[in-house]
Parts: structure tokens; C-alpha cells; sequence
């Protein structure tokens, strides 16, 4: 991807929320120093080893992996993984099996769980990713280094405000001896967005 990300939105964006943080504070509602604390805990707890933990649990954990694919706002929360610091969010996790392949993107902007993954990267902001992953997945996933089967069918699934997504790759071949914690270092970011095989 080529890393094009749009300027005029974001600074569009900035001033808009510069403005509504002006009248809170105007209006004695809110504090810098309080958005700043709120925003740096946010930031302390919302990391990618938040995914790679959900992920090592659910190919240790059978029972695990079938609640989190059921109800993972509710699993992850067995973790100690809390969504709610922005906005109350459905979380639905997607899994990789021989057949399928999953892929995330938010076509309108730029929606993800960042709690689970950390900040998105810019080339998942781009217009064209948002674009063509959903056009041409499978060349998309190609730039990525990923080689699929034809027979392997990909799914896209296009993240909200209220939803968001993530991919549960297919555990590694000779990983079975392995434990939570060794796991979790075979998982990547890319690899829970589906842009990238564990």
C-alpha cells in the first residue's frame, strides 16, 4: 500500500474536535488535564500484545476459542481486556480456516480495534486500502506477501463505529508443544487484521 493518507480530513477532523473540547471545557464540563489523563490511559492500556494474548488463548483454549467466536466482547473481558474506554463497541472475531481467509477494513474511515492492536498504521487509513481491499482483496493481500489458494475464499469484513473486527489466524503447524506466553510471540498485528499469515 502505498501510505496515502489524507490531510485535509484529518486536519478537517482536528479542528472540529479542538472546537467541541473548547465548549466542554468552556462550559466547566471537562479539563485539559482530564482528557489528557483519559486519552494517556487509553494509549497505556490499548497495545497489539492485547491481541496476541486473546489469540494464544484461543488456540490453547478451546473452550475459549468457542466464547470468543460466540461472544467475544465477553471473553475478552475474561482477560481483563476492557472496550469501553471510548465508545461501547461490538467486538466480533473472525476465524481463519483452510477455506476462508479474513481481512479487515473500514471503507468509511478508519474504525479498529485499537484496545486490542494498538494505533491503526497509516496504510489501513489510506483511501486505498479502504478502497481496493474490498475490490480486489486477494491482489491486496498480495502486496502484503500473502499467497492464498484460488480455492481459498476471502471474506472482507468492513468495520463500524459500533462494530469492529478481529481475525483469529490458523495456529502454526509445530506450535502444539508451545504454551500462552510462546504463543503470543508468533502472532502478529497484520496477522489479526489478515493482512499477514501466523
Amino acid at each position: 500500500m502505498s501510505g496515502v493518507h489524507d490531510h485535509h480530513g484529518s486536519a478537517e477532523m482536528t479542528r472540529r474536535v479542538d472546537a467541541l473540547v473548547a465548549r466542554l471545557a468552556h462550559r466547566g464540563l471537562v479539563t485539559d488535564a482530564a482528557i489528557a489523563e483519559t486519552i494517556e490511559s487509553f494509549l497505556t492500556h490499548a497495545k497489539p500484545s492485547n491481541g496476541f494474548r486473546i489469540v494464544a488463548r484461543a488456540w490453547s483454549d478451546d473452550a475459549f476459542r468457542a466464547r470468543l467466536l460466540d461472544d467475544a466482547n465477553a471473553a475478552v473481558a475474561e482477560l481483563g481486556i476492557d472496550l469501553s474506554h471510548w465508545a461501547p463497541v461490538t467486538l466480533r472475531v473472525v476465524e481463519n480456516t483452510a477455506d476462508v481467509h479474513n481481512m479487515i477494513v473500514c471503507t468509511l474511515c478508519s474504525c479498529y480495534p485499537i484496545a486490542l492492536l494498538g494505533p491503526s498504521p497509516a496504510w489501513y487509513k489510506s483511501a486505498e486500502y479502504r478502497a481496493r481491499a474490498v475490490s480486489e482483496p486477494r491482489a491486496v493481500l498480495a502486496e502484503f506477501g500473502v499467497e492464498l489458494p484460488e480455492r481459498t475464499r476471502i471474506r472482507v469484513w468492513d468495520s463500524t463505529s459500533e462494530m469492529r473486527y478481529l481475525v483469529l489466524p490458523r495456529r502454526p503447524a509445530g506450535s502444539d508443544g508451545l504454551d500462552e506466553q510462546r504463543l503470543a510471540t508468533l502472532v502478529t498485528r497484520n496477522g489479526l487484521i489478515g493482512t499477514a499469515l501466523v
